[in-house]
């Protein structure tokens, strides 16, 4: 029996998908035209500019069905305003260490990006803070080490 494995993701995660879907199909009618231009160049065993619009076109192929994969299998979730961190949640902490604050939306893993403070809710932190509340301390079992952070506030968006 086949086991479906469901993407979770932010619904804006979800929108972003498939704003890169479209922006690809965009692009493929060039890439093919690319390709056509380069086969009349003649002798294809040698012809660079065909092997490189051959390989281009193929990796993008190839992205567009990953992402449209990814939709299939996305599981949009929206964050329940319990007060308790889920996926979607904003999270203010505080690491104990340094008293250092930091702010992370709590997203699925296709769409982190710790630089625009996106964490995946699959990381080691993520997974110490899911189901947690404002308040409380919790303990990270990273690969580093371990170290605590205090949840400042929680915002279900």
């Amino acid at each position: 029996m086949n086991k479906i494995y469901w993407q979770q993701m932010t619904p804006q995660g979800y929108q972003e998908i498939q704003q890169q879907i479209a922006a690809l199909q965009d692009q493929r009618p060039a890439k093919i035209a690319q390709l056509k231009a380069a086969r009349a160049l003649g002798d294809l065993s040698e012809n660079t500019e065909y092997s490189t619009a051959k390989r281009e076109l193929r990796h993008l192929e190839s992205r567009l069905r990953y992402l449209n994969k990814l939709l299939t299998y996305a599981k949009i979730v929206t964050p329940a305003d319990n007060g308790k961190i889920s996926l979607g949640s904003t999270v203010t902490l505080e690491f104990t260490d340094d008293h250092l604050q930091v702010s992370y939306q709590l997203v699925g893993k296709q769409q982190a990006d710790i630089s625009r403070q996106l964490l995946s809710f699959d990381s080691p932190l993520g997974k110490a803070l899911m189901h947690q509340s404002a308040g409380v301390t919790v303990n990270v079992a990273a690969p580093a080490g371990n170290y605590q952070v205090k949840i400042i506030s929680v915002q279900n968006n």
